[in-house]
This record gives C-alpha cells, sequence and structure tokens, in this order.
C-alpha cells in the first residue's frame, strides 16, 4: 500500500474525479485544512482518510497528512484536479524499487490554459537557482513527488507555509538525495474552483516569498 498526502482546501467540486482516480494499492489521505464547503464530508464518502488540519497553511496541511500515514512510501499531490492520480506509479515506483530517494512529477501542461504563465515564470525560477546552487537535475518543482515516509520525517521539514514542498527538495538535496523527476500531466483545475497559488498573480507572489525565505535559510 502507499499513501497519498492530499492537502485541501475547499475542494469539493474536484474531489470526486480525484478520488476516483486512484490506482489499486493507493489509499487517499485527505489533509483538510479549514474547509467551509463541505470536502471532508466528500472525501469521506468516497473512501479518503480525512485528517483535519486547525493550523493553516499548505504546509501544515501537507505535514499532518505525512504524520497520519503509515506506509512504508508516501506521494503528495494536489486536490484540485490538475493532476491525473493514474500517474502516481510514474512517481512512486522509483523510490519503491530504490531508485531514488525523491522523484517530482515534471508538470507538462494539457492546454495553454493549464498553468497560467506568471506560476510558470515563477516556478522556472525557482527550478533554476535549485539547479545552480544545489546541482540538482530538476525543471519544476513538482506537486506530484514520491518518498519514503520515515526518510521525509528525518528530513527535520518546519516551514508551515507554501514554502513546504521547496524546503522537502532542499533539505533533501543536502542530505544527499538522489532527488530525479518525470514527466506528468498538468490539467486545468476542476471546473468552478480557483487555485490559491497559481490563480492569482497575488497567490503566486505569496509562495514565492514563502519559498524565498527558504532559500535563505
Amino acid at each position: 500500500m502507499i499513501d497519498v498526502v492530499l492537502p485541501c482546501l475547499n475542494e469539493a467540486a474536484a474531489l470526486p474525479a480525484v478520488l476516483s482516480g486512484l490506482p489499486p494499492g493507493y489509499r487517499a489521505i485527505v489533509a483538510d485544512n479549514g474547509s467551509t464547503d463541505g470536502s471532508a464530508q466528500v472525501a469521506l464518502g468516497y473512501g479518503a482518510q480525512v485528517v483535519t488540519v486547525p493550523q493553516r497553511g499548505f504546509g501544515a496541511a501537507a505535514h499532518a497528512g505525512l504524520l497520519a500515514a503509515t506506509a512504508d512510501v508516501v506521494c503528495f499531490a494536489d486536490a484540485d484536479g490538475s493532476f491525473d492520480l493514474r500517474q502516481l506509479p510514474l512517481v512512486a515506483d522509483p523510490v519503491a524499487a530504490g531508485e531514488a530517494d525523491l522523484v517530482l512529477g515534471r508538470r507538462r501542461p494539457s492546454s495553454p490554459g493549464a498553468w497560467p504563465a506568471h506560476a510558470r515564470m515563477a516556478n522556472a525560477l525557482l527550478a533554476w537557482r535549485l539547479r545552480t546552487s544545489l546541482r540538482l537535475p530538476i525543471h519544476d518543482l513538482g506537486p506530484m513527488r514520491a518518498a519514503r515516509r520515515q526518510a521525509l520525517l528525518s528530513l527535520g521539514l518546519r516551514d508551515r507555509r507554501f514554502g513546504y514542498p521547496l524546503e522537502m527538495i532542499v533539505n533533501a538535496a543536502r542530505a544527499g538525495w538522489r532527488v530525479t523527476e518525470t514527466d506528468v500531466r498538468y490539467a486545468p483545475r476542476a471546473a468552478g474552483t480557483r487555485s490559491k497559488v497559481t490563480g492569482t498573480v497575488v497567490g503566486t507572489a505569496r509562495a514565492v516569498r514563502d519559498m524565498s525565505k527558504v532559500l535563505a535559510r
């Protein structure tokens, strides 16, 4: 069994399709970060484990899901419908086989509107900084990713905001992990929803600010 942590804030419209796409042998942990649209109830209805996370912040939700996981290999993915969870084996299999320690899904947009230009440019800049400063062969911060649970806990991740995914990569690189990436499809969010990060320039700027603090540490 492989656990899949899905940080969630008001994703009731997206969760049915997201959770229906889980491959056999994968178990969903929806880390609910204060949703007011019934996301938790929807997730329970589709058989997911729901973890209530009172502390607001993407990192708080992601880490609570990690703590709740019990599988050896843990995946992370957005709960907004932008990822096809049937592709989770692309990131999980190399970890399970011992071929990599952290695998990131490099987003390949399925349509021009799937990944707004401002968000793509911010991501490219941060990835470039990781390639130049830490010699990592990556081009995307990869919201869909996989690693071993105990190894992730050993990284001592502290950020509880949008810097959490970047801190995971930075700490993994400094610990000598084998970090790789693989292509995954990236689609527009579920209809009627908007990303807290990529949906607006302000959201993207907030995420870049949090991530820049991680790089400055």
